[in-house]
């Protein structure tokens, strides 16, 4: 049952891994023996958690801008290079940007629609090749989109582009799940709810209450509740399993 559940010596990549949800998934995989790789811009980030995780596991960096097409091709590159075949892609950078329908810019609605929804096509895209090496040698690679309940239900913040590239991305993952599954590339998604990272901490500073109060399970997310369900999705036990997002909210999503 033990192996069922296992990530021990599989290669794993996840976007974003420098902080918030990123952070917790990369700590959770490095932990269970999985060979990680963080990419973010920042480099100085990056080696800060890498230095915080390296007692516990494998973790190493590619710090890589990929709300460019360019940044995703080098990243791809530097790939090449270090590993020989990707068990587990987790697209998880991402942004979010707030204003009222009448003064929305369209900087902010490009900036979150393309690190959000066309980021992670075309890393798929360019990193089919070692997804592909890898589910030849053991007949399973996944990948893991990092979506948000609020691609699943309209939020009450006025965050238009974040919302509609969430709800895009769930919807990729059904579309890149059947057309990969042939290959043994399994894809499913994971939209959390409310989760005190970088990303929310702002708003949450005047809303957690409310948070609280409207969330079934009467709390905010934490770390071994993305860790729990992203390392599930990763092992063996979700063999059968693709084309499915499943939320992680408490239960909020159950209100809406």
């Amino acid at each position: 049952m033990t192996d069922l559940f296992s990530v021990q010596g599989k290669t794993v990549l996840v976007t974003g891994g420098s902080r918030g949800i990123g952070e917790m998934i990369a700590s959770a995989f490095v932990r269970a023996g999985a060979k990680v790789i963080i990419t973010a811009r920042s480099a100085e980030d990056c080696q800060t958690v890498c230095a915080a995780l390296s007692e516990a596991g494998v973790i190493s960096a590619i710090p890589a801008d990929l709300s460019s097409i360019v940044g995703i091709e080098g990243l791809a590159s530097s790939l090449d290079n270090k590993i020989d075949g990707l068990d587990v892609l987790i697209n998880n950078a991402g942004v979010a940007w707030g204003a009222s329908i009448d003064d929305y810019p369209e900087f902010g609605w490009d900036k979150t629609v393309n690190l959000n929804l066309k980021s992670p096509f075309f890393l798929c895209q360019k990193l089919l090749p070692q997804l592909r090496l890898k589910a030849a040698q053991t007949s399973s690679a996944r990948i893991i989109n990092i979506a948000s309940i609020d691609g699943l239900h309209p939020p009450d913040f006025d965050t238009f582009a974040y919302s509609a590239s969430k709800a895009g991305l769930i919807m990729l993952t059904q579309h890149l799940a059947k057309k990969l599954a042939r290959e043994q590339i399994q894809v499913n998604a994971v939209a959390p709810g409310f989760f005190l990272s970088k990303m929310t901490e702002k708003s949450l500073e005047t809303i957690e209450q409310d948070v609280i109060r409207s969330t079934p399970l009467g709390r905010l997310g934490q770390p071994d509740d993305i860790a729990g369900l992203t390392l599930f999705l990763a092992s063996q036990a979700s063999s059968f399993i693709t084309g499915t997002c499943f939320p992680c909210d408490g239960g909020r999503s159950t209100c809406r």
